[in-house]
C-alpha cells in the first residue's frame, strides 16, 4: 500500500507485505460541551489518519473545532467538554476509552503537547528550570535530583537555548516570546514522544524567530522520528511545513489531502474562502467598503468577478492616493522626535531599548512598525500610550507634548487614544464578563447611561463579528481569536481618534483577520482614525498600512511607503524579514 505525500508515492507496507498501521487514527470523533441550554457539539464526526513520520496541519477559523480535536486526543478538554462518540486510536489503543491513570502515562511519554500561548502556559512565579524539571519528573524520564537537572539542561539545549545551565534560574518574564516558545517545545519533546501536537506554536513570534523555531522543530522531529500534528491558522506555514492538510469548518472536516495540492487547488467553497482571505506579499491595501467594494469581493473570493476586481483595485488605489494627499497637507496626528528609552538593569548596566527613533503619522493614515522580537517596537508603543516614560526625545499627539500632560489632561487623552495589546488573555480581566469588559471604557469615562452603554456593547459585538450571546461569558470560555476580537471591541468603544494595535490580529484565523482588517479600514474611513500598527506579520502590513518603519535593535533602519518597502527593500535586514515569511514563495490558489 502507498500514500501520496506532496506528489510522491511513499510506501506504507511493512517487510512482511502487510499495510502499516497508522500511528494516529481518529474515527467519527464527536465532542460536546454541556451548557445551561443543553449540549453544544464542537466536533462532529471527524476522521483523521496520520502515519509515522508524517506531518499534518489542521486549519480552520476560530471555533471550527481544530484545537478541541487536539485537546480531545490527549483527553484535556476544557470545562464541561467531553468525548460523546467515536474512537481515537494511538498505535491501535483507543484513547477515548482510556482511564485517567492510563492517560497520565500516555501524555508526555507517547504524546507531547506544545500549547498556544507560552506566557499563560508557563507559571510566572516558578523558574524555568523548576518547570522543566517538574515535567521531566512527571514523565518519568529521570528521577535523581542531579539526573533531572542534567536532563533539563539537555532539553533546553535541544530546544535551541545554548546557555541553558545559566537560564535555569530565570523566570518566564525574563525570556522573549521566542525563548518561551522554545522552552515549551523542549518540554513537549522531553520524553521523545511518538506524536507531538503543536497548537499555534509560532503565532506570537516574528517571522525570523518563527523560521528558526520551525526549522529547529522540524530537525528535532526528524532526528527523533516524531510524528507532527500542527494546529494553525497560517496557511503559508501549513503549505510550507506540513505534508498533509485537514480543513475544518463548524466541527467537521470539509477537505483533506496533500497540503500544497489543497491550497493551490482548493475544491471546497470554504477552503477557497480561506485561501482567498489569506494576506500575501501580492496583496494590496484594503479600502473602506463604504466607498469601494473591492475588499469585500476579495474576501468573498468569487472567481467570477476577477475581471471586475481589477478595475476596482485601480479605483481603490486612486481613492487611497487622494486620501493620503489630503492627509499630508494637514498637521500630523503623531510626531515622534529623537525618542530614546534606556532601561537600568541591576547587575548588567544600562540597556538601550529604543535608540533615537523619529517618525510622523498623518491623520487618518496607518503606519506599521515591524521588526524582530526585542527590536523596540512595543516599547515605542508603550511610550506613546504613556505607559512608559521616555529617557529623551519627545512625542506630540495632536500638537500636545505628552511629557507636559498631567492627571486630568492625560485621562482626557486616553479617551482619544486607545490600545489593543498583544496578549488578549493577559489584557482581559478573567473576573469580568464580556459585556462589562467591553463597556468598561464607557463606564470609566462616564459615557451614556446603563441602557445606552449596553446598546453600544451590542453594536461593538456586531462590528467584530461576535454573537451577542457572548455578553455574559468570561474570557476563559472563549477561543484565542474571540478574546482578541473582544480586546479590539473594547478599544473601539469610545470611538477614539488614535488606536495603537500591538499584534492585534496575530491570534486570528485568516477569515476573521480579513474581517477585522476590513473593519479597521472602514472605521478609519468613517471616523478619520489614525493607526499605529505593530506587527511581525509582513503580509498583514501589506493590506493595512500606508507607511512602514522597520526597526532593528532599537533603531529605525528603513522607513518608506508600504509599496516601496515591499517592492524595493533597500536594507538587507528588510529583505531577510520578507524572505522569512512562511510560504512566501508558494503561490496559493483561489
Amino acid at each position: 500500500m502507498s500514500v501520496e505525500l506532496n506528489g510522491t508515492d511513499v510506501d506504507t507496507t511493512t517487510s512482511t507485505g502487510e499495510a502499516e498501521r497508522p500511528l494516529l487514527q481518529i474515527k467519527d470523533l464527536k465532542v460536546a460541551f454541556r451548557t445551561q441550554t443543553g449540549d453544544v457539539t464542537a466536533v462532529d464526526g471527524v476522521d483523521i489518519t496520520l502515519y509515522r513520520g508524517q506531518s499534518l496541519a489542521i486549519v480552520g477559523e476560530s471555533g471550527s473545532g481544530k484545537s478541541t480535536t487536539a485537546h480531545a486526543i490527549i483527553n484535556l478538554l476544557p470545562g464541561s467538554g467531553r468525548i460523546t462518540g467515536g474512537q481515537i486510536l494511538l498505535d491501535g489503543e483507543d484513547l477515548a476509552k482510556a482511564s485517567k491513570k492510563d492517560m497520565e502515562s500516555i501524555r508526555g511519554r507517547k504524546i507531547g503537547f506544545v500549547p498556544q500561548d507560552p506566557m499563560s502556559n508557563l507559571n510566572p512565579v516558578w523558574s524555568i528550570g523548576f518547570q522543566v524539571e517538574e515535567a521531566i519528573r512527571a514523565n518519568g524520564i529521570a528521577s535523581g535530583r542531579k539526573e533531572v537537572k542534567q536532563r533539563a539542561i539537555e532539553v533546553l539545549k535541544q530546544a535551541g537555548l545554548q546557555d541553558a545551565d545559566r537560564r535555569l534560574k530565570q523566570f518566564p518574564h525574563q525570556f522573549s516570546g521566542g525563548m518561551r516558545q522554545r522552552v515549551l517545545i523542549g518540554m513537549g519533546l522531553a520524553a521523545d514522544p511518538q506524536l507531538l501536537i503543536a497548537d499555534e506554536p509560532t503565532s506570537a513570534l516574528d517571522v525570523t524567530v518563527q523560521r528558526v523555531i520551525l526549522d529547529h522543530l522540524e530537525s528535532l522531529t526528524r532526528e527523533l522520528g516524531t510524528t507532527l500534528l500542527f494546529i494553525t491558522h497560517d496557511l503559508g506555514l501549513a503549505a510550507e511545513r506540513a505534508e498533509q492538510l485537514v480543513v475544518m469548518y463548524k466541527g467537521k472536516v470539509v477537505e483533506s489531502g496533500p497540503s500544497r495540492e489543497i491550497l493551490q487547488n482548493p475544491q471546497h467553497p470554504y477552503t477557497q474562502r480561506l485561501v482567498a482571505a489569506a494576506p500575501s506579499l501580492a496583496s494590496r491595501r484594503i479600502q473602506a467598503t463604504g466607498s469601494i467594494h473591492a475588499a469585500e469581493q476579495a474576501i468573498a473570493a468569487d472567481a467570477a468577478t476577477a475581471a471586475g476586481d481589477e478595475l476596482d483595485l485601480i479605483a481603490t488605489a486612486e481613492a487611497r492616493a487622494a486620501a493620503l494627499e489630503a492627509a499630508a497637507s494637514a498637521p500630523p496626528a503623531i510626531v515622534v522626535e529623537n525618542l530614546t528609552k534606556v532601561f537600568k538593569i541591576r547587575g548588567s548596566g544600562d540597556f538601550k531599548a529604543v535608540d533615537d527613533v523619529s517618525f510622523q503619522i498623518a491623520k487618518g493614515t496607518t503606519t506599521a512598525l515591524v521588526g524582530e522580537s526585542g527590536s523596540g517596537k512595543s516599547t515605542v508603543a508603550k511610550m506613546l500610550l504613556k505607559l512608559e516614560d521616555s529617557t529623551s526625545g519627545r512625542i506630540l499627539v495632536g500638537g500636545q507634548d505628552l511629557a507636559s500632560l498631567t492627571g486630568p489632561e492625560l485621562f482626557k487623552l486616553r479617551s482619544r487614544m486607545q490600545p489593543v495589546f498583544q496578549d488578549p488573555y493577559g489584557s482581559l480581566n478573567p473576573l469580568r464578563n464580556i459585556g462589562n469588559t467591553i463597556g468598561e471604557p464607557l463606564f470609566t469615562h462616564k459615557v451614556g447611561d446603563r441602557r445606552s452603554r449596553r446598546e453600544r456593547v451590542y453594536e461593538l459585538l456586531d462590528q467584530v463579528a461576535l454573537p451577542r450571546t457572548l455578553i455574559g461569558r468570561y474570557p476563559n470560555e472563549l477561543s484565542g481569536g474571540q478574546r482578541q476580537r473582544i480586546a479590539i471591541a473594547r478599544a473601539l468603544a469610545l470611538k477614539p481618534e488614535i488606536v495603537v494595535l500591538d499584534e492585534a490580529v496575530s491570534a486570528l484565523d485568516v477569515l476573521v483577520q480579513a474581517q477585522i482588517l476590513r473593519l479597521l479600514a472602514d472605521l478609519q474611513s468613517e471616523l478619520g482614525l489614525t493607526y499605529l500598527f505593530i506587527t511581525h506579520d509582513l503580509a498583514v502590513v501589506r493590506v493595512i498600512a500606508d507607511n512602514v518603519c522597520v526597526m532593528q535593535k532599537g533603531r529605525i533602519v528603513e522607513a518608506a511607503t508600504t509599496d516601496e518597502v515591499f517592492d524595493n527593500p533597500k536594507e538587507q535586514y528588510t529583505q531577510d524579514l520578507l524572505a522569512a515569511i512562511p510560504g512566501a514563495n508558494i503561490e496559493l490558489g483561489a
